[in-house]
């Protein structure tokens, strides 16, 4: 086994998912991780309940101090999109002069952010397809669609060395790895999806099945994808031309009881990424003159709860 050494910033359902595939490969990885879920690492291990195998690992080290860990040869980030800046704050003691920064955010804006912060020699592109969350401290429930990763580098080069052997690890590991020719259309086109699914969900308070199986709400799908299609087109992403329909085709095959994270969040009373979702895809718009009436109202109807949970009124 390579004595590459991986850290994981972040333990929640996508983080931990990954810190515990990467694990049982037998690959070093110190995982960042705080509070009671910690703790129940730290004491019993990490516990994966997926429908395909169950399993129970520990991870060489578990931390909530980064400087603990010491530099690594590579970075996946999985926080929550408006913890971003702290985590690359943080995680500078883990960082060498060649270490790369994985961001698996949803969003588009965790990769500039990154790098205003760590330099962009530091920072990669990345995203995932993952329908997993932490169901009680220590264990991670993965709920359905076989784990993806796409990477890549900012300026669409080749992999550096250290890219290369987090994308092969992860391989390893059972991930689907993809490093695609564009990896800034890659991102957008999930933020495409996931700006769809959570706010058609978020608003409607339902399922995926629910989402795909009732037209009116169908079409609201339907209608954020298309606008945020036509922002990315405004800021010179060339998103494929099928986009549209071939993310609704990928909807129609997921499990049908799923939801998208900022929804759980939103109906938990808990902060959610809608501004980095919703709220970017509106801010883009503004700014490039394209109407974007669909995602208004998705961030008109969801915003008020937002301030609840975070205390802003």
């Amino acid at each position: 086994m390579s004595a590459r050494k991986f850290a994981v910033f972040g333990a929640g359902g996508v983080g931990g998912y990954f810190a515990a595939l990467l694990t049982r490969a037998g690959y070093p990885v110190a995982l960042i991780a705080r509070g009671r879920h910690l703790e129940a690492i730290r004491l019993d291990g990490l516990r994966i309940e997926s429908p395909k195998d169950t399993f129970t690992v520990t991870p060489a080290q578990v931390t909530d101090h980064p400087k603990d860990v010491g530099p690594v040869d590579a970075v996946i980030l999985a926080v929550k999109t408006w913890q971003v800046p702290e985590a690359a704050l943080a995680m500078q003691p883990m960082l060498a002069t060649t270490t790369k920064v994985l961001p698996l955010e949803n969003g588009v804006e965790a990769p500039d952010q990154l790098e205003e912060i760590l330099g962009r020699e530091h920072v990669l592109v990345g995203l995932c397809r993952l329908i997993s969350a932490v169901v009680v401290p220590g264990c991670i429930r993965h709920a359905g669609v076989d784990p993806m990763v796409a990477l890549g580098e900012p300026d669409g080069g080749s992999l550096t060395p250290n890219a290369k052997a987090l994308a092969d690890a992860l391989k390893a590991a059972g991930v689907a790895v993809q490093t695609p020719a564009d990896i800034h259309a890659a991102l957008w086109d999930k933020m495409l999806f996931i700006a769809g699914v959570s706010g058609a969900g978020a608003v409607a308070r339902a399922t995926i099945g629910e989402l795909r199986q009732c037209p009116p709400t169908r079409e609201l799908l339907r209608q954020l994808m298309e606008e945020v299609s036509a922002v990315a087109r405004s800021r010179r992403i060339a998103l494929p031309e099928d986009v549209i329909p071939r993310t609704l085709a990928f909807v129609d095959t997921l499990p049908a009881t799923g939801t998208a994270s900022m929804q759980r969040d939103i109906a938990d009373g808990k902060p959610s990424e809608l501004e980095a979702i919703i709220g970017a895809a509106v801010r883009f718009g503004e700014q490039a003159g394209v109407p974007t009436p669909a995602l208004r109202y998705v961030y008109a109807s969801l915003l008020p709860q937002e301030k609840r949970a975070r205390g802003t009124y």
